[in-house]
């Protein structure tokens, strides 16, 4: 009965419809296009809930792969850091290479290469090995959200503002099954199940592509900016690696190889702003980074990515280290996160209009602030008790700020939506990366006593940069264009 009200409720959402309780369908054809609609929907959210569970399942895995695979933590570190950057050179490259050559072949390829990496993944022998698959995994399921996107607008007519605005609630729920299912597999059978699950959901999810997904129609679309892509690849990995080569051993600052690494970090940078500001279809638009109202926000992007994004994935491995939390109970700490963060996206959501852009921004970063400060604490009652209230404070902060911080850079050009979208995502990314591979550097750098210590300082200041945030907040757009 439940389930008959479930579909019942989709049904309407997706059509538009009002249903029909007394009356067979009359309109055959109608209703057999609604039910090809609800099917493609169903097939696509298959994709996007791979890949939004893969963004926090390993989060509970790394103790169990720096054993097993004898790897230092800020190199296991990187089975994180790397999947999102991955993600960010695929997504902006699956939206013109689907247009290019349809919405359809795009799909089936990224599920090929996400099911075929997650096996490699699962086998992989070594954590160089794992790297490059979990790499080429990323590069698959960052191209699910774009093609997806693409599908849905093909088939849904005037109503894909609702289908793609049902894509939101896909990613949070994988956020709250990730963590759990990732800590099943490492108590009750081993980290690398997290990774071969995937592969017969990808075979399902290809047959049923190739099966009921039609042909898209060919979009002419601009070249495909390689050259900036490559940049921006060039500059995050060089500093990742240079972070992560510091946190080996007892390197000292002045490492050649670390120095190295940065100077190449700063030359592709400066490589990368230029090439925007003198190409004539960059992969980032130079207008979009610099000015008062793009350069505030992406540098509130880029922090907010640091500290609100990079904390999460290392909430487990600093249960575990501080407190002895198994990784099951763990890996449920990002589930209260996620509980947080929807319980009032919606609400916030649907206040903008009346509450503007930047009381939500302050509040929300303020209340992420204070959950962080809980979970540096030492806890005063039972540590898991203590770790889910800060954990659920922190997705609470993060429900109300993510809305507002999402729509204030539309204010600057609402004609490039899609591109502004994905410079925001983008800084976030990058932001989170560098918080992980700083974090997992610090770690590494210290005993296994003090690993879990090391790991709420950089909580203290995750929740630092949140607060030194709230004066930029000023300079954020506000609704209707007030300042």
């Amino acid at each position: 009965m439940l389930a008959s009200k479930q579909l019942t409720l989709l049904h309407v959402s997706l059509t538009g419809e009002t249903a029909r309780t007394s009356e067979p369908d009359r309109d055959a054809p109608g209703a057999r296009q609604k039910d090809r609609r609800k099917l493609i929907f169903a097939i696509v959210s298959i994709g996007l809930f791979m890949a939004s569970v893969d963004q926090t399942i390993v989060a509970t895995a790394l103790p169990a792969i720096e054993k097993e695979l004898h790897a230092a933590i800020n190199w296991s570190g990187w089975t994180i850091s790397i999947y999102a950057l991955g993600q960010v050179i695929a997504m902006p490259m699956a939206g013109k290479i689907s247009d290019m050559y349809g919405r359809k072949k795009v799909f089936m390829v990224s599920a090929a290469v996400f099911t075929l990496s997650s096996l490699c993944c699962g086998f992989a022998p070594n954590i160089a090995v794992l790297l490059l698959a979990r790499f080429i995994q990323a590069l698959g399921g960052g191209a699910f959200m774009p093609s997806a996107t693409g599908i849905v607008s093909d088939h849904f007519g005037e109503q894909r503002d609702r289908a793609v605005g049902m894509f939101t609630s896909i990613f949070p729920i994988g956020g709250i099954i990730g963590p759990i299912l990732g800590g099943l597999f490492v108590n009750y059978w081993t980290w690398r199940g997290i990774f071969l699950v995937n592969v017969p959901v990808g075979i399902v999810l290809i047959a049923l592509t190739a099966r009921f997904i039609p042909a898209s129609a060919l979009r002419p679309s601009s070249r495909i900016d390689i050259t900036g892509i490559l940049l921006l690849a060039g500059l995050i990995g060089s500093g990742m690696f240079g972070i992560s080569y510091l946190g080996s051993g007892d390197v000292p600052f002045y490492s050649p190889v670390f120095l190295g690494c940065l100077a190449c970090a700063v030359a592709l940078c400066y490589l990368f702003v230029r090439h925007s500001r003198t190409d004539p279809a960059p992969f980032v638009p130079y207008r979009l980074l610099r000015g008062r109202g793009f350069g505030i926000m992406n540098l509130i992007n880029y922090l907010y990515g640091a500290a609100a994004l990079g904390f999460a994935a290392l909430v487990p491995l600093y249960a575990t280290d501080r407190y002895g939390i198994s990784a099951l109970a763990s890996g449920t700490l990002l589930t209260a996160r996620a509980i947080g963060m929807i319980a009032v996206a919606g609400v916030a959501a649907m206040a903008l209009r009346r509450t503007g852009y930047r009381w939500p921004m302050i509040i929300g970063f303020v209340i992420l602030a204070g959950g962080l400060l809980m979970l540096a604490t030492a806890a005063p009652i039972s540590p898991y008790g203590w770790l889910a209230i800060g954990a659920g404070l922190t997705g609470f902060g993060m429900g109300l700020s993510v809305p507002a911080s999402n729509n204030a850079s539309l204010q600057l050009a609402p004609d490039q939506v899609a591109a502004i979208a994905g410079l925001r995502g983008m800084f976030r990314q990058s932001g989170a990366i560098t918080a992980v591979s700083v974090t997992t550097a610090v770690i590494a750098r210290s005993t296994a006593a003090q690993a879990g210590i090391m790991q709420a300082h950089v909580f203290l200041v995750f929740a630092g940069i949140l607060v030194l945030l709230l004066p930029l907040v000023r300079f954020v757009p506000e609704h209707h264009g007030n300042w």
